[in-house]
């Protein structure tokens, strides 16, 4: 929902109802996953997408139902041989969307969420999707206090626990409570969307291709920063809109500042002096992924030059250098992708094959650590030489959900 929030946020402060379709649960190959969203709101304008495209015209009319009914709907779309041409997914897999409507006086907080989302401050929304609470209620829950309620007071207490604990990991799905917050039962169902801040990229080396990378990082929903000790190479004009740039010593910055298991780390300095001493830093701390531009050859060095400095096996088998998934890449733009291909496969656990040659579902189910957004997880995202990139990057010969998913007990739309 993050991407559609500037145009929600301004149908709700100028107090125009708009129907909310979010996917609260998936099985197989699913194209969206639990959190996303798609609104239709004043003169059928529609923003978002919870399907990419299968099932947004029945959406479409559902939300407008809701709209006009005041009352929340659970959907589920699937898909059935025997009926190929319906409403569906053509990929196979299943999904299940509460709709809602939204309106200040049904979600006097919901400004207050925008708001917090918008400046990257942690909340999460409980909406109840079956059971004897009232589907749709909602309680919006930050690090301090909680807005809204869920219907009883047992429930509110119950859900804003584990909404807070599943909030500092970027958690999001469905969870089951009694009607009164009891636990091991499951009478009510309620899904929890964590809004964590976004990740950050810290990309080092203000050169030709951090711009690239910065780019595309932004592009991938990263907070951006570009860090470098030359100041004549590190200057907001040289980056996109948005990305944050430093001048500093890399390791000296990488040193002040937290990172997560999230935090994307990728060292384009390409000079031992930077390299050296900033993954010393690096891989003695939390991080998703940690990449380092360079030859094979200025690889071996750097490894080498690690483990003088007193890096171990395990800490130094953490650094993806040469950087890059084997794409051929010879443009900063094309090395961008390369490297945030190599990302996206390490987030997902991808083994960056083509899909022509693989077998299977194209979107095989999250696993518990990946919705929970620990190391491979889907809330975080974790070459060889080439003649004419600079030394490294995109060679000829290298790179250049939720604990229960059930769906709720309801009729499946099918295809």
């Amino acid at each position: 929902m993050r991407e559609i929030l500037p145009v929600i946020g301004g149908w709700y402060a100028a107090r125009v109802p708009f129907g909310l379709a979010t996917v609260v649960a998936t099985s197989r190959s699913a194209p969206r996953d639990p959190g996303a969203a798609m609104a239709v709101g004043p003169d059928d304008e529609v923003v978002g997408s919870v399907s990419g495209g299968c099932v947004e015209g029945a959406v479409f009319e559902l939300a407008r139902e809701v709209v006009a009914s005041g009352v929340a709907q659970l959907e589920t779309f699937g898909y059935s041989d025997e009926d190929a041409f319906a409403v569906g997914l053509t990929c196979g897999g299943e999904i299940t969307l509460l709709v809602r409507p939204v309106t200040p006086e049904s979600d006097p907080w919901f400004g207050e969420v925008a708001a917090s989302v918008t400046a990257g401050r942690p909340v999460t929304v409980a909406t109840v999707t079956d059971g004897p609470a009232p589907r749709g209620a909602t309680l919006a829950v930050w690090p301090d206090r909680v807005a809204g309620t869920l219907g009883t007071p047992g429930l509110d207490v119950a859900v804003s626990a584990d909404a807070r604990g599943e909030l500092a990991l970027g958690a999001t799905g469905l969870r089951h409570y009694g009607p009164h917050g009891e636990r091991r039962e499951d009478a009510v169902t309620v899904f929890l969307h964590s809004f964590a801040p976004p990740p950050r990229m810290l990309v080092f080396g203000a050169i030709d291709y951090a711009a690239a990378v910065a780019r595309i990082g932004d592009f991938l929903g990263y907070r951006v920063t570009v860090c470098d000790a030359r100041a004549v190479f590190a200057t907001p004009q040289r980056f996109p809109q948005g990305v944050e740039v430093v001048v500093d010593w890399p390791h000296r910055y990488l040193g002040a500042t937290d990172t997560d298991d999230r935090t994307v780390i990728c060292v384009l300095t390409h000079d031992p002096k930077f390299d050296v001493p900033l993954l010393q830093e690096a891989l003695r701390r939390p991080a998703a992924y940690i990449g380092a531009m360079g030859s094979r050859r200025t690889h071996d060095d750097r490894m080498k030059r690690l483990a003088e400095a007193g890096l171990g096996e395990r800490e130094l088998a953490r650094l993806r250098s040469p950087v890059g998934l084997d794409l051929g890449a010879r443009t900063p733009e094309e090395v961008a992708v390369s490297v945030a291909a190599e990302i996206v496969a390490l987030r997902w656990g991808g083994s960056g094959t083509p899909l022509t040659a693989t077998a299977g579902a194209i979107h095989p189910r999250a696993t518990d650590d990946a919705v929970r957004g620990k190391p491979g997880g889907a809330d975080r995202p974790d070459g060889p030489d080439r003649q004419g990139a600079p030394d490294g990057l995109g060679g000829p010969d290298g790179p250049g959900g939720p604990d229960d998913d059930r769906p709720a007990n309801r009729p499946k739309r099918d295809v």
